[in-house]
C-alpha cells in the first residue's frame, strides 16, 4: 500500500471518527479532542523542523546544477532560461487566476470557518501584512542564520540562491567537497522526512480526528472544493503548454494533441514524469524532432522542470489564505510568486508526497499563511497530483518542440553563408 493510500486512508478514518464523536458522543468530544490535537501537532511539528536545511541544500544543489548545464551549450543555457520564464508565467498565473476563481466560486462558507476554527494557528490571529518598505528591505539577509531560525523563507531563498552561485566561482576541489557536503546534507533531511512521513498516516488520523469532531462532514465538502480548484490551475498548465507547442514549437493543434495520448495514459496510471520518459521520447520522435534535441532537452526537463509546480503550489497557498481570511496584497503575491518559481526547480525528482511540504512550506512562510491544513490537503493530493503530472508532461513534450524549432533555425542561418559562398 502506497504512502498517499495510507495517508488517505487516515484521513477517512479520522474524518469519519470525528464525526461520530460529534454525532454520538459529544460530551466526550472535548476530551478526545485534547488528545489528539498535540498528537497530530507533534508530528506537524516534526516535519516543520526538516524544512529549513533541505531547502537550504536543495538550492544550492540545484544552482550547481543549472550551472553545469548552462555550461554543457548554447541550446541548453537557452532552454534553462526558457524553463525559468514559464516557471515564473505558471506562477504568476495561478496568482491572478486562483483569487479570480475563488472569488466566483468561494468555499463553503459555514464549512470554511468550521474548518479554520479546528486548525490550530498562533492565538487565532491572522498574520499582518508587512509594508512595501519592509518587504522590500527583507530580502536581503543581514543575518543568514536568524532569518532560517525564524523561518523567514523569502531572504533564506535569495541567500541560498546567491551562496549557490558563488560557490560555482570557487576552486573546482573545493567546489567539488562544498557540494558534495550539501549533497550529503540533502540526503540526510530525505531519510528524515521519510521516516516522518513514515508516521503521516497517523498524524493526518490525529488531526482529521480534530476537524471531523469540530466540523462533522462538513470537510469533505471543503476538500472536494479545494480539489477542483488546485486541478483547474494545473490543467490550465497543459493547455498552455499546448498553446507553446502549437505558437513556439510550430507543431500543428491536432497533430501534437494525437500524439499526446499515450503520454498522458503513462502520465495518469504512473503520476511521474520520469516514468513517462520513454513515452515522452517516443512522442517527440513522431512529432519530427531531432534526435540531438529530444536526447538532451527531454531528459533535462525532466530533471529541472515541473510546469505546473508554481501554479498549483500557488493555488494551494491561496486556497489556505481564502479559508483563513488572511489578506494577499499584490506584493505578497509577488514574493509568492518568486518564491514559489524557485523552489520547484529545488524539489524536482522528489517524490509527491515530500515535495508536497519541501515547495508549500517555504511559499507559505514566505506570504504569512498557516500551514495547519497542509497536512489534511495531503491526504487527497493524489487527486490534484494527476492534474500536476498532466501537465508536466505536456509541458516537457512542448518545450522539446520549441528547441526543436530553434535548432532548425540555427541550421538554417549556419547553411545560409555555406549557400552565398556556392
Amino acid at each position: 500500500m502506497t504512502l498517499t493510500t495510507r495517508v488517505l486512508l487516515g484521513l477517512v478514518a479520522g474524518l469519519g471518527a470525528g464525526a461520530a464523536v460529534a454525532a454520538y458522543l459529544p460530551d466526550y468530544a472535548p476530551q478526545i479532542i485534547a488528545v489528539a490535537e498535540p498528537a497530530g501537532g507533534v508530528w506537524l511539528d516534526a516535519l516543520r523542523m526538516t524544512i529549513i536545511p533541505l531547502v537550504f541544500a536543495l538550492l544550492v544543489t540545484g544552482v550547481a546544477q543549472a550551472a553545469d548545464t548552462a555550461r554543457a551549450g548554447g541550446d541548453a543555457a537557452k532552454t534553462l532560461g526558457l524553463f525559468a520564464v514559464l516557471l515564473v508565467l505558471s506562477a504568476s498565473f495561478a496568482a491572478i487566476a486562483t483569487p479570480a476563481l475563488l472569488a466566483l466560486w468561494p468555499a463553503p462558507v459555514e464549512a470554511a470557518q468550521a474548518l479554520r476554527a479546528s486548525a490550530d494557528t498562533a492565538n487565532g490571529e491572522i498574520p499582518p501584512t508587512p509594508t512595501i518598505q519592509e518587504m522590500v528591505k527583507s530580502f536581503i539577509p543581514t543575518n543568514p542564520v536568524k532569518v532560517a531560525a525564524d523561518g523567514a523563507m523569502a531572504p533564506l531563498v535569495v541567500f541560498a540562491l546567491v551562496f549557490g552561485m558563488a560557490a560555482t566561482r570557487i576552486a573546482a576541489a573545493k567546489r567539488a567537497s562544498l557540494f558534495g557536503f550539501f549533497d550529503a546534507v540533502r540526503d540526510t533531511m530525505m531519510t528524515l522526512v521519510h521516516w516522518v512521513l513514515w508516521a503521516a498516516p497517523f498524524g493526518v488520523f490525529a488531526l482529521a480526528l480534530v476537524t471531523g469532531a469540530r466540523t462533522g462532514l462538513g470537510a469533505v465538502g471543503v476538500l472536494s472544493h479545494y480539489v477542483v480548484i488546485v486541478s483547474i490551475m494545473c490543467l490550465s498548465m497543459a493547455v498552455f503548454a499546448v498553446i507553446l507547442a502549437v505558437v513556439f514549437g510550430k507543431v500543428p493543434l491536432m497533430a501534437f494533441v494525437r500524439a499526446m495520448i499515450p503520454v498522458e495514459a503513462v502520465a495518469i496510471s504512473t503520476q511521474s514524469s520520469l516514468a513517462s520518459l520513454p513515452a515522452m521520447l517516443e512522442t517527440a520522435q513522431k512529432l519530427g524532432v531531432p534526435d540531438k534535441v529530444r536526447g538532451v532537452v527531454l531528459p533535462m526537463a525532466v530533471a529541472l522542470f515541473r510546469m505546473t509546480s508554481p501554479a498549483g503550489n500557488m493555488a494551494v497557498v491561496i486556497y489556505v489564505a481564502h479559508i483563513y481570511g488572511v489578506p494577499l496584497s499584490p506584493l505578497v503575491m509577488l514574493v509568492g510568486v518568486l518564491v514559489a518559481a524557485t523552489v520547484s526547480l529545488a524539489a524536482v525528482g522528489i517524490a509527491s508526497a515530500v515535495t508536497f511540504f519541501t515547495t508549500l512550506g517555504p511559499i507559505s512562510m514566505a506570504m504569512g499563511v498557516p500551514m495547519e491544513l497542509l497536512p489534511l490537503l495531503l491526504a487527497v493530493e493524489t487527486l490534484p497530483d494527476i492534474s500536476r503530472t498532466i501537465g508536466n508532461v505536456t509541458a516537457d513534450v512542448a518545450v522539446t518542440t520549441v528547441a526543436a524549432e530553434w535548432s532548425l533555425e540555427e541550421d538554417a542561418e549556419e547553411e545560409l553563408p555555406l549557400s552565398a559562398g556556392v
